[in-house]
Formats: structure tokens, C-alpha cells, sequence
């Protein structure tokens, strides 16, 4: 039996191989995801080096909004920001926390990048709703019951924490069943629901049991408030029996759905 003869041989290589065409084309994808993968790996090489090695996006500046108390130069301080780090490597979480564990009367704070150059530090600052002594200064406490700072001199318009709890009788009973810390806690609560125009007047928050609580205004007038149990009912009490009997001297809101004044 005879052999292929040499033109079918030519033939059956040319099939085997392709058209001339369909090899130029695979030749030029190959070519172009070389390209392509070159291009990747360099523009990522670049993105790296102006994020971490250039000195185009470093930390120059670091602005301090929301403060009243402290200043931005406190604030600064406590935060630490790596001036001159990459504005990308800057660890914010830990800025954050720094500050809080820095700067107690600190009670929110965002930290965040301000490209190209700068890491903002917005703080907000608790408010004092009650002062509780502590020999010659005081301990401002805000509306949570954190104890956020000590100072020498009362701040205006912040009511003092007075405890006066017998040693006898019920008030004792409320004082070993609830304990200090307890009482305290309830006076912030009254002190947190005041309202405006009361806190301001407010000089003193005292209290004698757990649910014998009173204020005693700037003016003279006294406020019987009870325990810190529904107190917004008893600010919308006490607001509307101090316009309703302004002549008053002294309120009862220790049960707002029956207020009691009177004249002394």
C-alpha cells in the first residue's frame, strides 16, 4: 500500500498548525498581557512609593475642632500624631484611644485623615451636670456619672452635690440598702433633668435617702424632687407649678401627677 505522498504531508502540517492569521493574533494577546501585567506591577510600585516614600502625602498638619475647656495644644499632645509619618500608615483607632485614656473630660472623639497632608482631631467635651467636693476643689461629674475632672474653682450655672444622710431611721436603712455610690448616682440623674432655667438657678442637689432628694435654688426657694424615678415628668411639672405659683417659695414634684407649693 502506497504512502501519503508529499503534498498531502504539507497539508496535514499546515492544518495542525493553523492559519498564519489566528498564530499572529495569539502572538499579539500574549504580547498584550504582558504589557498589561507589566503596567500593573508598576503602576502599583508607584502608587506604593508616593503613598509611603514620596514625600507628597505626610502628616503636616494637625487641626483640633470641638473644644471649650481644653485647648488644641492639650489635645495635641495627647494624641501624638506622628508629624512627618506617611499620612497612610497613621494608626487612628490608636490615636483615638490615646486621647480618651489622656484626656478624661474627653467624651467623643473622630479622628480622621484630611488629605493630602493633614490628621483632623474632633473632640466634644462632657458637661458638667453636677460638682461633688473634694476637700478644697471639685470633681465635676457629667450627666453618664463619669468623674471627669478636678478643679479649683466652681464653674458657674453647676450644682453642688450635698449628702446629707442620717445615720438613723430610714434615711440610714436607704443609705445600707443602696449604698453611696448609688446615692450619688440618682442625685446626677435629678441634676441631668433639670430644666434650663432651673439648673441655672440650682445651687445645691441634696440628698437624704434614695428617694428623698432636693434642690435648693440660688434664690432661696427649695424644690422637693423625690427619687431620680420619672424625671422628665417631674422637670414638666416643676417648670409649669413655678410659672403657675410664681410667689412660691417651695415645690413638691416627688409625685408629678399631684405637685404641691406653697409659700414657705
Amino acid at each position: 500500500m502506497a504512502g501519503p505522498t508529499t503534498r498531502e504531508c504539507g497539508e496535514r502540517q499546515q492544518e495542525s498548525s493553523g492559519p498564519p492569521l489566528v498564530r499572529r493574533i495569539k502572538r499579539l494577546r500574549l504580547r498584550t498581557i504582558v504589557i498589561l501585567a507589566m503596567a500593573v506591577v508598576l503602576v502599583a510600585a508607584g502608587a506604593v512609593w508616593v503613598l509611603y516614600g514620596s514625600s507628597w502625602l505626610r502628616v503636616t498638619r494637625v487641626p483640633v475642632s470641638g473644644t471649650r475647656v481644653l485647648t488644641p495644644a492639650e489635645v495635641r499632645d495627647a494624641a501624638a500624631v506622628p508629624v512627618g509619618a506617611p499620612l497612610v500608615s497613621v494608626d487612628t483607632d490608636a490615636i483615638a484611644a490615646r486621647m480618651r485614656r489622656k484626656l478624661p473630660r474627653i467624651d467623643t472623639v473622630d479622628v480622621f485623615r484630611s488629605w493630602p497632608h493633614g490628621i483632623e482631631l474632633k473632640v466634644t467635651e462632657r458637661t458638667p451636670v453636677l460638682l461633688m467636693r473634694k476637700g478644697k476643689n471639685f470633681v465635676e461629674v457629667d450627666h453618664k456619672g463619669v468623674r471627669f475632672a478636678t478643679i479649683a474653682q466652681a464653674p458657674r450655672g453647676v450644682p453642688l452635690l450635698r449628702m446629707s444622710v442620717s445615720s438613723s431611721g430610714s434615711a440610714a436603712a436607704s443609705l445600707r440598702r443602696f449604698g453611696t455610690d448609688r446615692l450619688v448616682r440618682e442625685a446626677v440623674l435629678v441634676a441631668g433633668e433639670l430644666p434650663g432655667s432651673v439648673r441655672r438657678l440650682t445651687g445645691t442637689v441634696e440628698v437624704h435617702s434614695y428617694d428623698d432628694i432636693r434642690l435648693e435654688l440660688a434664690d432661696g426657694r427649695t424644690v422637693a424632687w423625690g427619687s431620680g424615678e420619672n424625671g422628665r415628668a417631674k422637670a414638666r411639672t416643676l417648670t409649669a407649678l413655678m410659672k403657675a405659683a410664681s410667689g412660691a417659695h417651695h415645690f413638691d414634684v416627688s409625685v408629678p401627677t399631684a405637685p404641691v407649693s406653697s409659700a414657705s
